[in-house]
Formats: structure tokens, sequence, C-alpha cells
């Protein structure tokens, strides 16, 4: 594999992802909430930057998507669906679309829920999914646009890629969503093993992004909605389905 990943924090709390081909030399970048951060990093690398990707059309995730765009000259990529709320995009792409992201075959996926027009790049040959606000480090975007079944069919098409994918999300929330996932669980060992995980990783000063799918899988109570110890813990009827877990889930986080 000849596709490096560097994680670039910018803002508060937000993150960009570079990513470059030593085969092809070609650099992308995902999301670009501040300019000055990428622009470092690529001058510190060497590197030319060929292409933006943009997941969603918030603010701290554009914001500097001009400005890298025009001090860099690369194309930027977002969707059809939003462009008339995004940057001026070079190509604009629909869910289903196969496209070349750094020398490798990238899948823009539906990732509607945290807005209608959000969209995600999975690059599966490299394991990596790029997924915005949509599926979050142990959590998911709260839903400004769409309604929780639209979350829930992007986290289900999201839940079925293969385990070993690494979730690369938009924001450094896994230790807050943690809390929540906790609030529910006190005792699981398994979201307990997690939490020391990542308050160790902070401590250090580490991101906790990305994520392994299998990890979320089996912590993330947003893709949980048929474990019956979920349903308990939120007092719904075994019988509830995996939308009304979900959903449930949802209200109570943004309650939290």
């Amino acid at each position: 594999m000849t596709l490096e990943l560097l994680i670039v924090p910018c803002l508060a709390d937000n993150y960009a992802y570079l990513l470059h081909d030593a085969g092809s030399g070609t650099t992308a970048v995902v999301d670009v909430p501040e300019a000055a951060p990428v622009q470092q990093l690529l001058t510190e690398r060497g590197w030319r930057l060929d292409t933006i990707l943009i997941t969603h059309h918030h603010n701290d995730h554009i914001a500097g998507v001009p400005t890298l765009a025009s001090a860099t000259g690369a194309a930027v990529i977002g969707a059809a669906a939003d462009a008339h709320r995004l940057p001026p995009l070079t190509q604009a792409v629909h869910p289903g679309q196969v496209i070349e992201v750094a020398g490798h075959r990238t899948e823009i996926l539906d990732a509607a829920g945290h807005t209608l027009g959000h969209i995600a790049f999975h690059m599966p040959l490299a394991g990596l999914l790029f997924s915005g606000d949509s599926l979050m480090s142990w959590g998911c975007g709260r839903l400004f646009e769409g309604s929780p079944a639209q979350m829930l069919a992007t986290l289900t098409r999201m839940a079925a890629l293969p385990d070993d994918t690494l979730v690369c999300s938009g924001h450094e929330y896994t230790e807050a969503n943690g809390r929540f996932a906790l609030s529910l669980e006190p005792e699981a060992p398994a979201l307990r093993a997690r939490m020391a995980e990542v308050q160790a990783l902070r401590a250090e000063g580490r991101p906790t992004v990305p994520a392994r799918l299998d990890l979320e899988q089996a912590t993330n109570p947003f893709l949980r909605g048929t474990d019956p110890a979920l349903k308990h813990a939120l007092g719904l009827p075994p019988e509830a389905s995996a939308l009304d877990t979900f959903t449930e889930a949802r209200a109570r986080k943004d309650r939290f």
C-alpha cells in the first residue's frame, strides 16, 4: 500500500485528512476547516495538492477550501445536490459514483442525516472511510436536516463495510460520545475498556481517530439498534425496531 494518511487538527476540534500516494505522487485532502494547517503540512512534506474532497456544506468543513484551492489549483469535488451551498466545484458527484482519488478507487456514499446532501468517501482497497459528520467515532452526527430513518440508513450502509475499515470522522468527539454511551450502560466491559484507551490517547494529546469499524459495531450505540442489551438500557421492549432504538438513543444524546 502506497497511500499515506495524515490527520490534520483544525480549529478547536475538527480534523482534515491528507492522503498522499507515493506511487503516483498525487495528494488529496478531505474537508478543509481552515487552510493554514493543511498548507503547512503540504510544505513540510513537499507535496503538491491535487484534489479537495468535501463531505458536506457546514462552514467548519469548508471554510478553508477557497483559500487552499486558489493557492494550489487543486480540483474541488463535492455533492451535486449541495453544489449551491459549497465552494465552486470542479466536479459534482452523486452517491453511487466511483472516482479516483490519490491513485485509489473511491466510492461516493450517500451519508444523509446530519445534512441532506452529506456524502462520504470510501476507499475499499485502502480500507478507509471518510465519513464527515455522519458515522463518528463512538457516535453519529446531530440531525440538523435529515430524519432518523435517513441517518439510520446511512449508518447501516457504513456498518456493512469490512470490519477492518478505518472510520475517519470529522471531529475529536470520541470521549464526549463515550460518556454518553457509558451513561446508558455504565458497567459494559467493552465500553469501559474503550473509554480507558480513549482517555489515555487524549492524555498524550493524540487523536482518537480513525477508529476501526468493528470497534464501532461493538460499542457505538447508534450501530446497535438490534442489540437487546441496548434496548433494555433505553427502556424499550425487546420487539422495538432498529429505527425505534436509534431514534430514542439520538433523542437522549441531544439532551445529554
